[in-house]
Parts: C-alpha cells; sequence; structure tokens
C-alpha cells in the first residue's frame, strides 16, 4: 500500500504488508520507520485538515463514532488520509480491514465483504479500507455498491486523484467525499518539533537547527511522511547528534513536486498555466511551466497548449505570438529536452507579456453558432467553382470579379451567401496590433460591403 504508514494497530486482514505495518505500530518498534512510529493515536495527536475536524463535522462524526456514512477521502499523500481511516476504527470498535487498489482485485473485494456480512450477525461491524481506490476498475467498483448501500461495511477509501474523475457515480453518490490539503509549513514543523521531542521520536537525541528544520519544511511541500522521511534520513547521518542544512541537504534529493500526469493534478496545473498566460502573470506562468518540466510532463504536451493560447488568448493583438509558439514546438521535436525548456520558456514568456485579445476565439465561434443554426446558404454564383465543362452553363463563375484586376488591390462584391450579408464575426479590440488591424477591417467591409 502506498500509504502503509498509517495502518491501524492490531488489525486482522489478509494483506501481508498491512500486517507487517500494523505489527511494527503496535510494538511501538524503535526500529520502524520514523513516519511509522509517530503515526498519530488519537484525534488530537492529527496535524492540519481542521476544515474537516471542526465540531460537529461529518468527518469528526464518524471518528467520534457518531457517523455512518461511507467516506471517500480526497489529497495529496502524506496528509494523513489512512491515519484519518484507522482513527475511524479504532473510534467506533469496528473490525478494520485494508485492501490496496493496486493488488486486490474483485475476488479479495468479495471476500471481505463476506467476512463483513458473517461479523453482522454477531453484532460486529467492519471498516473497510481502499488505499489508491481511484485505480480500482469500474468491475471493482460496482462490487463494492450494495455493500455500501446496505451498509454491511463502512467504506473508507484513500485517493490522491479527484473521485469526480476516477470513481463510479453510484458509489460516489454513496459517500461523502472530502477533501484533504496538503499541511502549512507550520503544520509541518509541528510534525517535525514533535518527532524530535517524543519518545516515540527521537527523544531529544537530536539538536535541530532553525536552517535545517526550515529547509526540511521547503522540500516537503506540506507531505508529512516525506518531511518525517527526511528528517530520518538526516539523522541517520548525524555523526555528532547536530541536524544542520548542509546534512539535509546532502540527505535529501529534492523537494517534491505536486504532479500527477494521469491525475487531477494535472488537469489543476494545466489550468493555472492557462490562467496565468491568459492573466499575464509572466512569473506564475513560468512556475506553472518548471512545475511541470520538473515532473516531467510530456513537452509535446506543453508546446501544444502554447500553441493553443498563442491564438486563444492573444490572436490578432500580437500574430508573431503564434510563430514563437510554433518555432518552440519546433525547438521540442528537432531538439527534445532539456534544452528545449529554453524554448518553452521564451513562447511562455512572450505569450504572458503580449497584448490580450479574445477576437480570434469569438470570431470563430460566431460562425460556428451560425453554421449550427442552419445558416449556411448556397455559395453566390460568381464564387463557384467554374473549371469543369458545364460550369457556364450552370452560371458558375459568371461575374466574378478578380481583386488584382483593381488598383487597389479590393473591390465591391459579395462573398457570403445571401443569409449573412452584412453579418460581422471578427470584432478587433484595441489591444496591440488590432489597434491598426481594427480601423482596415472597418475600412475592408465598407469596401466589400460597396459602402
Amino acid at each position: 500500500m502506498s500509504e502503509g504508514l498509517f495502518d491501524a494497530p492490531g488489525t486482522d486482514t489478509g494483506s501481508e504488508e498491512f500486517t507487517a505495518g500494523a505489527a511494527a505500530v503496535s510494538g511501538n518498534d524503535r526500529f520502524a520507520p520514523l513516519a511509522v512510529r509517530m503515526r498519530p493515536r488519537s484525534l488530537d495527536e492529527v496535524v492540519g485538515q481542521q476544515h474537516l475536524l471542526g465540531p460537529g463535522s461529518p468527518l469528526r462524526r464518524l471518528i467520534e463514532g457518531s457517523g455512518a456514512a461511507s467516506v471517500l477521502l480526497f489529497g495529496p499523500p502524506g496528509t494523513g488520509k489512512t491515519t484519518l481511516a484507522s482513527l475511524i476504527s479504532q473510534s467506533t470498535g469496528r473490525r478494520f480491514e485494508a485492501l490496496s487498489a493496486l493488488s486486490a482485485g474483485v475476488k479479495e473485494v468479495r471476500a471481505v465483504i463476506d467476512l463483513a456480512r458473517r461479523r453482522l450477525l454477531h453484532g460486529e461491524q467492519t471498516v473497510l479500507f481502499i488505499d489508491e481506490v481511484h485505480r480500482f476498475s469500474k468491475t471493482q467498483q460496482d462490487a463494492l455498491l450494495a455493500a455500501v448501500e446496505n451498509r454491511i461495511v463502512l467504506l473508507v477509501g484513500a485517493t490522491t486523484e479527484n473521485p469526480s474523475f476516477s470513481v463510479v457515480s453510484p458509489l460516489l453518490s454513496r459517500s461523502l467525499v472530502l477533501q484533504l490539503q496538503s499541511l502549512s509549513e507550520n503544520d509541518i514543523r509541528t510534525v517535525l518539533r514533535r518527532a524530535a521531542e517524543d519518545p516515540r521520536g527521537y527523544a531529544g537525541e537530536y539538536t535541530i537547527t532553525d536552517a535545517a528544520l526550515d529547509h526540511i519544511v521547503r522540500i516537503a511541500g506540506g507531505d508529512a511522511r516525506r518531511a518525517l522521511t527526511a528528517l530520518e534520513a538526516s539523522a541517520e547521518s548525524s555523526l555528532d547528534g547536530t541536524v544542520d542544512v548542509d546534512l539535509v541537504e546532502a540527505s535529501v534529493d529534492k523537494a517534491a513536486v505536486r504532479y500527477d500526469r494521469a491525475g487531477d493534478q494535472h488537469y489543476d496545473v494545466i489550468s493555472a498555466f492557462i490562467k496565468s498566460l491568459r492573466g499575464s502573470d509572466v512569473d506564475a506562468a513560468l512556475h506553472y511551466l518548471a512545475r511541470m518540466i520538473t515532473a516531467g510532463e510530456d513537452p509535446r504536451f506543453i508546446a501544444r497548449r502554447l500553441m493553443i493560447q498563442a491564438s486563444e488568448e492573444v490572436g490578432m493583438a500580437d500574430p508573431t505570438a503564434l510563430q514563437t509558439a510554433v518555432a518552440a514546438a519546433q525547438v521540442v521535436q528537432l531538439v527534445g529536452m532539456p534544452e528545449a525548456q529554453l524554448a518553452l520558456a521564451q513562447a511562455t514568456i512572450h505569450i504572458a507579456t503580449a497584448p490580450k485579445s479574445g477576437g480570434v476565439v469569438k470570431a470563430i465561434g460566431a460562425a460556428m453558432a451560425d453554421i449550427g443554426k442552419g445558416k449556411a446558404g448556397a455559395v453566390p454564383p460568381h464564387l463557384r467553382d467554374g473549371h469543369y465543362a458545364g460550369a457556364a452553363a450552370l452560371g458558375n463563375a459568371q461575374g466574378y470579379k478578380y481583386p488584382h484586376d483593381h488598383p487597389d488591390g479590393v473591390l465591391a462584391q459579395q462573398y457570403p451567401p445571401d443569409e449573412l450579408i452584412g453579418v460581422d464575426y471578427y470584432q478587433p479590440t484595441d489591444h496591440g496590433y488590432e489597434r491598426e488591424v481594427g480601423p482596415r477591417v472597418t475600412k475592408l467591409r465598407k469596401i466589400v460591403r460597396g459602402k
């Protein structure tokens, strides 16, 4: 299990890794990982998530034993999803069963449900904890529905991805969806200081400098498990009982990046990237670009988004933005990473700092809307194809005026179908290059329409 660090003590389950984790906790084994030893044993020890643990909140009622609804805990790693699941079981006296979606199938799900059904005959209730529930197939999730609906089990599902995208609707509608948040810097400091002083942790054995503490907080990225793992790696490397920033830097590789290329973090980050470009915040746009690059996002995906944004957000306010974006995509294709990150950054800066116009989007949107309404009249005869025998007899291409024969290169002539004469789709703004385009469009319309 990916969150086995928070398994409940003394649990009866068929999972070997779950049982091993529980044994380590129940024995308070000093050789167990620090994150295991410091797992919260009560609600009072839970750090963060106060938005879910207030008096009378659904989650608090569950943990205090007065709630009966199944729950899906959705949030980043290291925020306590499995801890809360085990606390629900402990406080209510229910039996606790755990499955990992990475290894369990429909057979294992049905076996746990059958066991829970037999326990109900003796008045025992079962909490079924499923880690990585978003990885369950539709068939596996469907196998849970009846048991959840009839409260044969109290389901507690943990997922790092938005359940709206990964959990089937019937199961979603039968569960409370509670979103956990990354721990704040102060929360992480509390977790680290407790680990340094608590007998389950280091009991004051190590002196941790403020700079080292701050560095661990920064690289933890709101993940308590990562913070404790970093502290443990640093402490194990200490020769004199002191943990300083140099020791931490030597013991820990780099900060965690909250990004999953297949999950909702992918959509959240790219959404923030797009909105930062649109909002002309070049620094925020570069932050999200760096975040995607660091997390290993496909640079071709980033390049495609930049090309789209160049037309969607900038358009004719700066036509060269699209050229820059296309060039960046070519660099990605011809040169590759990591060098191509410079071209992606250049395109990001260009689009973020360029004048903005939604004229292109509105123009094609309005035209498509009319097509959708059936406004697609006959092509005027003089514009029809005349390059075949019999075209002239049909009146096709007769009377067409060739613009280049006119000194100005533009002349009065009907181009749209009859029902769309006089319709203006493109509405230039006064931003950037469109200041020049706007008057030109007005003048061209007058000439072409013979006004």
